[in-house]
């Protein structure tokens, strides 16, 4: 077995080749710093890696996205590190909501809805009108989400009191709203727009009034994108190749065993296995782009994290996980009925906690055609499907599974059994609600569990995106970016309250901004000018603090690509 080639000294290693990571390691690399990505994965990507199956690409994990568009925080960032960055595409039909008898579509034009919606339910009228003025108010807010960007620890006093009024205007059309959750809470919430049943249920599986609002919000400001050709995955192999393109390293399949701490109680490495093999990787800055609790539980000495913060992270309030079903046709996704936008299935017999149970015959589900959206995907004659509910990994006694000496979990033949009985009640929903006849047209059919995701991801509980933006995670002082440690950042997920790739990637600037503050002045107050929108990118380009970047990927056919080209 032929050995990894690590360097003797890394500027930074950054632990998790995700979205995060890998942004933070593309973005040192352009400011000339010698960086290692080690990633546990065979892929990179983390949720956004996707796979393939025969010649089907999936894109499992990107339901929608935001901030990715010309003026987007995303491509904001992806911006300085090069111009041939993979380009997502506006979307135009969003979301439609099927609950019970009712079907509404949410578009760019927004108003068309509202309209419907008040000829539909006409004694609701001025609640509906209030309720898209106050989405579209917070739309506005998102408009100049990249001018709020940075973290506070990047700034000066005089910074610090300007940003302060900045998130204020930012946050203000979100006060009214954000106490607002659980299941009491978003049933006073709503009560405040409309009284109807029937239009209450369209919300129904909704955590709390902010999610109710904030889609109608993007759609106002025209901030939903769909993926780039070939799947949210190109965005990992873009950076995975602009990283490597400067020589620096990143190391699949290897898992982080232990932080190395110096004698003056600063981060100064990661000790890592892979395919069995110990290595040792020496560094000035360690930047955890991982799972929080796995950072200070596994990675670091005992008592390094103090009792309370444990026990804060603990019981932080996470997102869901998901019980994902990824599906290859022998038909187009469009023969059966299915658009670019996103279905949601509801009913309008069960609670608002039944919709996030996990249940398979209750809970909410969300149903994404991204071969209608990229025909790339799938042979020309096919097409992918992707169903997903909430899931929780210790629902269905922990699915069935076993615990293993190290803690893992696992899978035997009930797992694979239980698996696949709830896929075949997800099927049977979606045909009955739709009237179309879907698993005769199945070729491939992939079931992804919480155990699943926890699997490919380390995330605690197969989480999709870490902890939940609200007042007991802020109180608690949940996400974070400085670690008791001296030299270690957490970044992705932990970092900031929220998820998605926008809340990847602005972690991912502001721990590179945190690094080039500490290492390189001149570079930081370059890179924080930008952020601030002070400066564009042909200032990054063309200034001396930054190695030059070749612009040079070419993108990789899809495997649907590759069979048509033969």
């Amino acid at each position: 077995m032929q050995k990894l080639e690590v360097k003797e000294k890394y500027d930074v290693v950054i632990i998790g080749g995700g979205v995060s990571g890998l942004t933070s390691a593309a973005l040192f690399s352009r400011f000339g710093f010698s960086v290692c990505v080690v990633e546990m994965d065979a892929r990179p990507g983390g949720y956004v890696a996707g796979f393939r199956r025969k010649d089907y690409r999936f894109d499992s994990a990107i339901h929608w996205l935001n901030q990715c568009g010309e003026n987007g925080l995303v491509t904001s960032a992806f911006k300085i590190i090069g111009s041939d960055y993979p380009k997502a595409k506006d979307q135009i039909k969003i979301r439609r909501f099927r609950v019970g008898d009712m079907d509404y579509v949410v578009t760019k034009d927004v108003d068309e809805l509202m309209n419907t919606l008040i000829a539909d339910f006409p004694h609701e009228e001025k609640g509906i009108r209030k309720f898209f003025k106050h989405a579209k108010r917070i739309g506005k807010s998102f408009a100049n989400f990249s001018d709020v960007s940075r973290t506070m620890q990047t700034m000066s006093l005089m910074e610090k009191a300007f940003h302060g009024i900045k998130m204020l205007r930012f946050a203000l059309p979100f006060i009214p709203h954000i106490s607002y959750h659980g299941d009491e809470g978003i049933k006073k919430g709503l009560a405040k727009y409309f009284k109807d049943e029937k239009l209450l249920s369209i919300f129904a599986a909704e955590p709390d009034l902010l999610s109710c609002l904030i889609p109608i919000s993007w759609a106002h400001i025209g901030d939903f994108q769909t993926p780039p050709e070939g799947g949210s995955q190109s965005f990992a192999e873009w950076l995975t190749h602009v990283t490597q393109s400067y020589g620096n390293d990143i190391f699949f399949q290897s898992k982080v065993d232990q932080i190395l701490i110096g004698d003056a109680g600063e981060a100064r490495g990661v000790q890592f296995t892979h395919k069995g093999e110990s290595y040792t990787v020496n560094s000035r800055h360690v930047i955890a782009a991982c799972d929080v609790e796995a950072l200070y539980e596994k990675m670091l000495p005992k008592g390094i994290a103090s009792d309370k913060m444990l026990a804060n992270l603990k019981n932080a309030e996470l997102y869901a996980s998901a019980i994902t079903l990824s599906i290859a046709l022998d038909c187009t996704a469009e023969s059966l009925g299915f658009g670019e936008e996103i279905i949601y299935l509801g009913r309008d017999d069960v609670s608002r906690e039944e919709h996030g149970s996990g249940d398979p015959h209750t809970s909410g589900m969300h149903i994404l055609a991204s071969s209608t959206r990229d025909k790339t995907l799938a042979p020309e004659d096919g097409g992918t499907i992707t169903i997903f509910i909430p899931g929780f990994i210790e629902q269905f006694d922990y699915w069935k599974t076993e615990l293993g000496e190290n803690g893992e979990y696992i899978r035997g033949d009930a797992y694979k059994e239980l698996k696949q009985e709830v896929a075949d009640i997800l099927l049977e929903r979606v045909e009955k609600t739709l009237s179309i006849d879907l698993k005769s047209h199945i070729v491939y059919l992939d079931i992804a569990t919480p155990i699943t995701h926890q699997r490919y991801t380390g995330n605690r509980g197969g989480t999709m995106m870490g902890a939940r933006p609200g007042k007991a995670n802020m109180k608690a002082n949940v996400a974070h970016y400085k670690t008791p440690v001296k030299n270690l950042l957490l970044s992705g997920h932990w970092a900031e309250l929220g998820g998605g790739v926008p809340v990847a990637v602005r972690s991912a600037v502001n721990t590179t901004l945190l690094v080039l503050k500490a290492e390189n002045k001149a570079a930081f107050k370059l890179m924080a000018k930008y952020v601030d929108g002070k400066i564009d990118d042909k200032v990054i380009d063309q200034s001396p603090l930054t190695v030059p970047y070749a612009n040079d990927w070419v993108q990789e056919l899809t495997p649907a690509q590759k069979k048509a080209n033969k």
